[in-house]
C-alpha cells in the first residue's frame, strides 16, 4: 500500500480538492490559536497542510509513510518517532480514514502535542458511501462520525474546543481518476453515491475537530 501511495504522490500534490477548501482555512485558523509556532503535519500527503502552516509563520515538520509524498520524516501515524510534547500543534487532514488503528493514531497525535491536536477528515455518511469508498480505493478503512471522533479525543484526555462540519464538493471524474477507478467498479461507485452526486460534482461530508491538552 505504501508503494501505491508513492505512485499517487503527484496526483495528490496537484489535486484541487486537497489543495484548498474551507476546512483547510479552518485548520490554519485553529492552529493560530496555539501559543507557539512549532507544528507537525501527520500523513502529509500532498503537503498542503504543511504549506499553509509555513505561510502562516509555523516551523513545520511533515510526516508520511509513503516516500513518494516526500515527507520530512517517514513514519506511520500510529508510530510517530518524536518525543512527547514536541510540537505546539499536531495536525492531520483527510487521512485518518486510511489508518489501520485510528485510536492508536490519535493517541500518538496527543502524545507528541504540547497544546493542540487538529483532525479534519471525511465524515461517515452512510453504509453505501463506505462501500463506494472501499471500491474506489483499497486503502480506505472507514470514515467516522462526530460521536466516534469525540470518543477518540476524549480517550486521550483532549478537551474539544470546537467541532465544524463542512460540505465538500469535489469533481467526481478527478476523484475517480486519482485512484484509477474505472469500468464496473466505477459504475458501482457512481450508483452507490447517486444521492450525493449532481452532474460531475460529488459532495462529501467532512468534519473538523480541535482538541486541547490538559494544562
Amino acid at each position: 500500500m505504501i508503494d501505491l501511495w508513492s505512485e499517487r504522490g503527484e496526483a495528490y500534490r496537484q489535486s484541487e480538492a486537497h489543495r484548498e477548501g474551507a476546512d483547510l482555512d479552518q485548520l490554519v485558523a485553529w492552529a493560530l490559536e496555539a501559543s507557539g509556532r512549532e507544528a507537525l503535519d501527520v500523513a502529509t500527503g500532498g503537503k498542503h497542510v504543511a504549506r499553509r502552516l509555513v505561510e502562516a509563520g509555523f516551523l513545520v515538520v511533515s510526516s508520511d509513510p509513503a516516500p513518494g509524498m516526500h515527507p520530512d520524516v517517514l513514519c506511520r501515524a500510529e508510530d510517530l518517532p518524536f518525543a512527547s510534547a514536541s510540537f505546539d500543534v499536531v495536525a492531520c487532514r483527510v487521512a485518518p480514514h486510511h489508518f489501520d488503528d485510528v485510536r492508536l493514531a490519535v493517541a500518538e497525535l496527543a502524545r507528541v502535542s504540547r497544546e493542540l491536536v487538529i483532525v479534519i477528515d471525511n465524515e461517515f455518511m452512510d453504509d453505501d458511501a463506505e462501500q463506494a469508498d472501499a471500491l474506489r480505493d483499497p486503502t480506505h478503512v472507514r470514515n467516522y462520525s462526530e460521536a466516534e471522533w469525540r470518543e477518540f479525543f476524549g480517550a486521550q484526555g483532549l478537551e474539544i474546543d470546537d467541532v465544524r462540519h463542512f460540505a465538500k464538493p469535489i469533481a467526481l471524474d478527478a476523484w475517480l481518476a486519482r485512484t484509477a477507478c474505472t469500468g464496473a467498479e466505477e459504475a458501482r461507485v457512481r450508483e452507490l453515491l447517486r444521492d450525493h452526486i449532481d452532474g460531475n460534482t460529488l459532495t462529501l461530508a467532512r468534519i473538523g475537530l480541535v482538541g486541547r491538552k490538559a494544562a
